[in-house]
């Protein structure tokens, strides 16, 4: 048992080494970074700043004085340009046709022309067919045109189309001209082409034209004349003379044979040899004069177009061949004819 001595010794003893700082098993180790060093406490962070409320702003008083005008409106925006028209074109920097002048469409008429026109086709239709001298005269009295207009003849046949034998096509002479200088190249040879020439060919010859049409497309004629000798070499010459109705053919009497007379030839189509053919509706065309023709050439000239057609009528066609014939100017409403 120990003595009181020993007792107040052991009891010092033990407040000694409560008082001594406790070291860690991990003594002599770094310390983490950013760890306190041992006896400081770590730093507090500081708090975010709580926003303090806004003070209301106090609203200013109304004023007394009168309400200012409305702002005027601004002329509404012009629409936006549609594609492909005038406008557009314009605003890309484009040059604007001008109205009126777009493929197919002429420009408008005015009011006092539009009423005379009016006037005259009623006059037409309530008369009717005419007589071929009295259709001539009232053409004459419709003129407005200060050139020299054309007249010409206008007739529907009643053909079948899809029959390659019903086709219509050949030539007239008009017994007084159509009133038209025509350029005539003959394709020839030999003693033919003097022949041509003195009887008023504005060119004939043979290798030498066909190059320069080959080579040069050269087309200042209006008709083109050939011997039969010739067509093999012409020939060569359809691809640009085919699609300008240039090319020689025995049906329109522009090949000549081997027995023919060139210079009749000639002469028969620079005093006005008419070339007609039908087109895709069955319809047959051709210029046959001026209007400042007398009357009575006129009406034989027409007289003659119309016994030519009447006298090429296939065998095979039934019925009414010729439906209707009408006569007309180059600026003036056709007139029908009784025929």
């Amino acid at each position: 048992m120990l003595s009181k001595r020993e007792l107040i010794l052991s009891s010092n003893l033990s407040i000694n080494m409560a008082k001594k700082p406790a070291t860690s098993a991990a003594e002599g180790k770094e310390k983490p970074p950013g760890q306190p060093p041992a006896g400081e406490s770590p730093p507090v962070k500081e708090s975010k700043k709580t926003k303090e409320p806004k003070e209301p702003k106090a609203k200013a008083p109304k004023a007394t004085t009168a309400p200012a005008a409305p702002p005027a409106e601004a002329p509404p925006a012009p629409p936006a340009p549609v594609a492909g028209t005038v406008a557009a074109s314009a605003a890309a920097g484009e040059p604007s046709k001008k109205k009126g002048k777009r493929p197919g469409m002429g420009p408008q008429r005015g009011k006092k022309l539009r009423d005379h026109l009016r006037t005259v086709f009623q006059k037409i239709a309530k008369e009717g067919p005419l007589p071929l001298q009295s259709a001539i005269s009232q053409l004459k009295q419709l003129k407005r045109a200060k050139f020299d207009e054309t007249v010409e003849v206008h007739m529907s046949l009643g053909i079948d189309l899809a029959q390659t034998d019903q086709m219509i096509r050949g030539t007239v002479p008009m017994p007084h001209g159509i009133g038209k200088s025509v350029r005539v190249i003959v394709f020839c040879q030999g003693e033919n082409v003097n022949k041509a020439k003195e009887a008023g060919a504005d060119f004939a010859g043979s290798d030498d034209l066909i190059k320069k049409i080959q080579n040069e497309s050269w087309l200042e004629f209006d008709i083109a004349l050939a011997t039969q000798d010739m067509m093999g070499q012409v020939s060569r010459l359809g691809k640009v003379l085919g699609p300008r109705g240039l090319m020689p053919t025995p049906k329109a009497g522009t090949v000549i044979t081997a027995g023919g007379d060139v210079a009749a030839a000639v002469k028969e189509f620079k005093a006005g040899k008419v070339e007609y053919r039908t087109d895709k509706g069955g319809n047959v065309h051709a210029g046959v004069g001026k209007l400042s023709f007398d009357e009575n050439k006129l009406v034989d000239n027409i007289h003659a177009f119309i016994e030519q057609v009447r006298s090429a009528k296939p065998s095979g066609i039934k019925g009414n061949f010729i439906k209707s014939v009408t006569v007309s100017a180059t600026m003036s409403p056709g007139i029908p004819v009784s025929v």
